[in-house]
């Protein structure tokens, strides 16, 4: 297996993994220094930073689905058009979002995902 291959192996197996809303299995897909970037928000930098965005919407909700559309790699860069589903505040929430991961050495280095604020703030209004 190519490592394009690999890299998109190990993102397909990240975005299965947060089925099981296990906030320590997902921050082992990490390198220590990596960085999660949502891009309407601050980045979190580190594990610890990285663990405490997770927790905002990983355990909280009962379900959290990252349907992947699409993937493409190239080299160390695999992106990745998904829709992500979870629950939030009682509220169901489906989210259109393209992600952009740099794995090294089967770890994720960095993490940005871009979606439109809007849509997630008016999903969770009366």
């Amino acid at each position: 297996m190519g490592s394009d291959a690999k890299n998109e192996e190990t993102i397909r197996r990240f975005c299965a993994a947060f089925a099981r809303r296990d906030i320590d299995e997902l921050c082992g897909f990490f390198t220590p220094d990596a960085v999660y970037h949502n891009i309407p928000m601050a980045p979190a930098e580190g594990i610890d930073a990285i663990r405490g965005s997770l927790e905002m919407f990983v355990p909280v909700s009962p379900y959290v689905e990252f349907e992947l559309v699409n993937l493409a790699s190239d080299g160390a860069v695999v992106f990745t058009e998904r829709i992500d589903r979870m629950e939030l505040g009682g509220k169901a929430v489906e989210l259109p979002v393209t992600g952009v991961f740099e794995v090294e050495a089967g770890r994720i280095k960095a993490w940005r995902d871009y979606f439109d604020m809007q849509m997630l703030l008016d999903s969770q209004r009366p």
